[in-house]
């Protein structure tokens, strides 16, 4: 399907507090962009995955309401999805640069397509079933894994040895699946064994925001 470089699909956009990871806590304005095929089975944003079910945003538009989030408290913006870099985000980080020059730009990806746009920090969040490209393991800021089974342990450590070799050395997290009592029990152990590593919680769903 074409589609205009300066426009993208929009599942939504808000202004709350960052629930997950190093900035946990931190008022944030979300830019949630449309399209999966990644296809994670835990994932509780599946209404995204359909590309072409969401509306076309200009990226002019996108900007405008992030610099007025700034205005209203906002620390940075977090560009995600879906899956944001099945899109090229190279306008879309232009149009922000312009509109909200002073604002730092967060990506959360699952790594798995190529890097568009320019990005302060980007959170690297990837799949057993679907690894990340050398590329944004060698660029991500920080390394975030789901944890439901022993397995993905095993990955985890796989991937930051991985970031490690193409030279970076990003954050580690494990973040436990949402309702999963082994994923916590799992990751609570490790990262009370493995002081390189810490432990992300959805504290979004704790307190009932989005």
């Amino acid at each position: 399907m074409s589609r205009s470089p300066i426009n993208l699909p929009v599942v939504e956009t808000f202004h709350s507090l960052q629930g997950e990871g190093i900035h946990g806590g931190r008022s944030a304005f979300f830019i949630r962009l449309g399209g999966c095929r990644v296809g994670c089975h835990w994932c509780d944003t599946k209404h995204s995955w359909p590309e072409t079910t969401h509306p076309e945003t200009n990226v002019v538009e996108l900007a405008t309401a992030t610099a007025l989030a700034q205005q209203q408290g906002a620390a940075f913006v977090v560009i995600t999805g879906g899956e944001p870099l099945h899109h090229n985000l190279d306008k879309l980080c232009k149009a922000l640069d312009q509109a909200a020059p002073q604002l730092p730009r967060h990506l959360e990806t699952s790594g798995v397509d190529a890097f568009s746009g320019c990005f302060s920090w980007i959170t690297l969040s990837p799949k057993r079933h679907n690894p990340p490209t050398a590329e944004l393991l060698n660029r991500c800021h920080e390394l975030k894994v789901v944890v439901h089974e022993a397995a993905d342990l095993t990955f985890a450590q796989s991937m930051a040895e991985a970031a490690n070799r193409a030279g970076n050395s990003p954050a580690l997290l494990l973040q436990p699946g949402w309702e999963s009592s082994d994923g916590q029990r799992l990751a609570l152990e490790f990262v009370r064994s493995q002081p390189a590593w810490r432990l992300s919680l959805q504290s979004h769903k704790w307190l009932g925001v989005r």
